[in-house]
């Protein structure tokens, strides 16, 4: 085993708390659910137990509604802000009795990520009858985006918060920050205290975040009221990329479990309609790639970022499209003084490699977009891909995110954010041994 794998794994049981991970000491000291589902691929390879009781302690705060919060406060600690006392989940009539959480979700991994742990498992047996015991609350998640998050049924999800496109302050945010003026609250920020703050969302960025959270909690987080009141509401090609993607996964896994015809058969209606509208709204001609969609002001959001292409690693595009995507991501992001891929297009006066997801360089997306190039036979991106992302985590660390200028990487540690981050540790198990 390499140095780096086995330090991968050290982080990995590091953050372990017994029935879940969290993603860092310090910054982040909860469950959150994206988080979750990337760090079980990692621990799939070395120890399934705990991929196991990752996914089932998530799942098991899952409201009776279906919805999964994107927080789940396991434990009280003042280390972290907005806490489960500001979020007040318990608002919501079907909230989690068991666990205090939040009343966002984030990108919904699960299902890709049962089939993961099918893929890696060495007893195919034993993880499959683990999966016939939560599959059916991951399709139940499901069955509540589309029963209550597509109020133009086009099998399209909205957002109603930046926090739940698991890019929080990405530029392409900006264009809505501009619509709202809301209050300035006061609070006493937890991550500045941990992190720089040059790397993170402003003051004022926060104030724009806790007003959409104070909307929602005065409407008790109906997801119908907060769809027509919301000045954040948003088709996200990541967040439904990774819904799509999920879907596929469940197919493929009731296949494998007796008697889901019903299940098959109502995924299978959700993809036809969900892909039509995602390669018909969210594909723009002029961009040449997938962008957001402001639901509440009706318009595109004209930006490249790694979001944008996503869609790769849930097959979205065809071959052609597939194609100039590719190409796109190589002549803005892929230069041979840039490391794949940063978040934010290079070339924008809001790019900034320093900050969160306004430009640095995260696994997660690298991760899925090597998945998604693979599948699309482009061996030697792929490749690239995998490379770039293995190489600056033996430079700098197991960090969040990373800068994606390749001469910063040679004069100062180029990781920002938290630092031992478990899914960083988890992918890199998986890429090295994929």
């Amino acid at each position: 085993m390499k140095p780096l794998e086995k330090k991968a794994i050290e982080v990995l049981n590091k953050n372990w708390k017994g029935n879940f991970s969290i993603p860092c000491e310090n910054l982040y000291p909860f469950q959150w659910f994206w988080d979750s589902g990337l760090i079980a691929i990692g621990f799939a390879h070395f120890d399934m137990s705990k991929a196991e009781k990752e996914i089932f302690t998530l799942l098991d705060a899952q409201w009776d509604n279906g919805f999964i919060p994107h927080i789940v406060f396991h434990s009280e600690t003042d280390s972290y802000f907005p806490g489960a006392d500001f979020h007040h989940s318990s608002l919501h009539p079907q909230a989690s009795k068991k666990y205090k959480t939040t009343g966002m979700t984030q990108p919904p991994v699960t299902g890709f990520v049962l089939e993961e742990l099918y893929r890696i498992s060495s007893d195919k047996e034993a993880t499959l009858n683990f999966i016939k015991t939560v599959i059916d609350k991951v399709y139940f998640n499901h069955e509540y985006f589309y029963n209550n998050r597509d109020p133009k049924d086009e099998g399209l999800i909205y957002i109603y918060h930046n926090w739940e496109s698991g890019t929080d302050n990405s530029p392409i945010w900006d264009d809505i920050w501009e619509t709202m003026n809301p209050p300035e609250y006061t609070f006493e920020r937890r991550d500045t205290t941990h992190v720089d703050a040059s790397q993170r969302p402003s003051k004022r960025e926060y104030d724009h975040y806790l007003h959409i959270i104070e909307i929602a909690k005065e409407h008790n987080y109906n997801d119908q009221k907060i769809a027509e009141l919301s000045p954040f509401l948003v088709q996200d090609p990541l967040f439904n990329a990774l819904l799509i993607k999920s879907n596929e996964s469940l197919i493929k896994l009731y296949h494998l479990i007796e008697n889901n015809e019903e299940k098959i058969k109502q995924l299978h209606n959700w993809q036809s309609k969900a892909i039509h509208s995602f390669n018909t709204k969210l594909f723009d001609e002029e961009v040449g790639a997938y962008i957001h969609y402001d639901l509440r002001n009706e318009k595109p959001l004209k930006y490249l970022s790694s979001s944008s292409f996503s869609p790769l690693f849930a097959g979205i595009p065809n071959k052609q499209r597939a194609t100039s995507m590719i190409k796109l991501m190589l002549d803005k992001f892929g230069g041979d003084h840039q490391y794949l891929c940063a978040s934010f297009d290079p070339t924008s006066d809001r790019f900034n490699p320093k900050k969160y997801w306004r430009g640095p360089v995260w696994i997660n997306l690298n991760w899925m977009l090597y998945r998604g190039v693979s599948e699309y036979e482009y061996v030697d991106v792929a490749e690239r891909i995998k490379k770039d992302s293995i190489e600056i985590i033996e430079k700098n660390g197991f960090y969040e995110y990373f800068d994606s200028r390749k001469e910063i990487h040679e004069k100062e540690n180029a990781g920002y954010g938290g630092n031992n981050f478990s899914w960083s540790a988890a992918l890199l198990i998986d890429l090295i041994r994929s």
